[in-house]
Formats: C-alpha cells, structure tokens, sequence
C-alpha cells in the first residue's frame, strides 16, 4: 500500500465524532443552557426561520457520517485516497460543530455567527477536495463520502443564513426601511442562486436539493406571518427541486 492512502486522521475523526454526537445528544437532553435548540430559534424568529421538521436532516447528517468515519478505514485497506482527502479538517469541522453548539445554547448569537462562518468554511474545503483528489470516483466513495458531505454543506449553507438572520432580529435589523419581508425574499433568491451555482459546478444534485427542503419548510413556517415570503419560498423551493432533479440526470449521463 502506497504511503499515499494513509489516514493518520482516522481515529482522531472517531474520537472528535463521537464527542459531537455526545454534545448534540446533550443539547437536547439536558438540555445545555436550559433551553433546546429550537426553543431558542423561536427566541430570535423571522420570516427565515425554517418549521421545525426541518431540523430532522440532522439525523440523516449524522448517520450518513457515521458512513464516512466508519468507510475511512475500508478506503485505506483498499488503498482508496478520497475517505482521506479532507485531511484533518473533518476534526476540526467537528470541533467548530460542538463550539456553534455551545455558542448558540448559551445565547451568545454574535460568537455563534463568527463559528457557523468557519465551520461553512471549513466544510466547503472538505467539499472541493473529496471532489478534486484526482482518483477516479467508485460508487463506494459517492456512497460514503461525497453523499455525506454534499448534505452536509448544503445544511450548514442555510445554517449560516438563518444564524446571521437571527442575529439580525436580535438586534430588530429594520433592512434599512425596506422592511424584512423585502430581505427575506432578497435571502431566498440569493440562497437558490448558490444552489444552482455550486450544484451545477460539480453536477451535484444533492446539495441544491437540501436547499429545496429548507426553503419548504420555511414556507410552511412563515404561510401564517407573512404570504408573499411564504409563497416566494414555496416556487424557490419547486424550482430549486426541479433543478435537483436535472443535475441528478446530468451526473448519471456523465458517469456514462
């Protein structure tokens, strides 16, 4: 086996996922700050705030990880290179996950901002490089590495937006006289266009579709506060989808 499949990251990425599946349990059982996370989402509610069921992808999230922590090791006995390409930036994507937690349950918004940054940055390298390794992709590692992160990064991408917009209202952000409906719809356009721009740079339609899920869910959310966001999200969402479904398409066509 060549020097270059080795994962000297391996059990570090065990030990610091474990911890943060041991934080999120936490977060929600004691729970941290003696408040749940969505409880604290409806703290700082805006016309960008999802229903709760969106929060569910968090399962999927963590088990498709589980996948991935656990594929690092096949991948090296096998001698494939992309289960090691984040290099140790899965670690610290754990570490900044289990600090956004802290920062956010106990009510500290604007540290809570400053670490969703860096954990949105850190999870776009994690992106590029399972995408870039410059080995040809199995459906092994589209399985349980490339799947786990393009959900992943998708959720933290609207993570990030709704995390500013909550600080925003924390500081009751008026949009400059625009008004917040004006904004929100602003956000929701900006949001589908980072869909369409990365799903279409690497032909992945599952980041765009993670896009579609929260933008429904906000949808449903805001049908009673405000009409016109709720039923912009509710056309970004199907569009979004619908542009899911094509990269879907493209990426299969061009595996052929």
């Amino acid at each position: 086996m060549s020097s270059i499949s080795k994962n000297p990251y391996k059990w570090l990425n065990v030990v610091l996922f474990i911890a943060t599946l041991v934080v999120n349990a936490l977060s929600t059982l004691l729970p941290l700050g003696g408040r749940d996370t969505r409880e604290i989402s409806d703290m700082y509610k805006n016309l960008l705030t999802p229903a709760g069921f969106a929060f569910s992808i968090w399962s999927v999230i963590y088990l498709l990880l589980i996948g991935f922590v656990i594929y690092a090791f096949v991948a090296e006995r096998k001698g494939r290179t992309t289960a090691a390409a984040p290099g140790p930036l899965f670690a610290i994507s754990c570490v900044l996950n289990m600090a956004w937690l802290f920062c956010w349950q106990y009510l500290l918004l604007e540290l809570s901002v400053v670490v969703m940054i860096l954990f949105l940055i850190t999870l776009i390298l994690i992106y590029v490089r399972t995408r870039l390794n410059g080995q040809r992709t199995e459906v092994a590692d589209i399985l349980f590495v490339k799947v786990p992160f393009s959900i992943y990064l998708g959720w933290v991408s609207v993570a990030t937006i709704v995390n500013i917009s909550a600080l925003l209202t924390k500081y009751d952000f008026n949009g400059f006289g625009l008004g917040t409906a004006f904004w929100a719809i602003v956000m929701i356009v900006v949001a589908s266009l980072l869909a369409f721009t990365i799903g279409f740079r690497f032909r992945d339609g599952l980041y765009p579709l993670v896009f579609a899920w929260a933008l429904y869910a906000i949808s449903v959310e805001q049908s009673d506060a405000s009409q016109v966001v709720s039923t912009t999200a509710l056309v970004a969402s199907i569009v979004v989808a619908v542009f899911s479904v094509w990269m879907f398409i493209r990426s299969i066509m061009d595996r052929d």
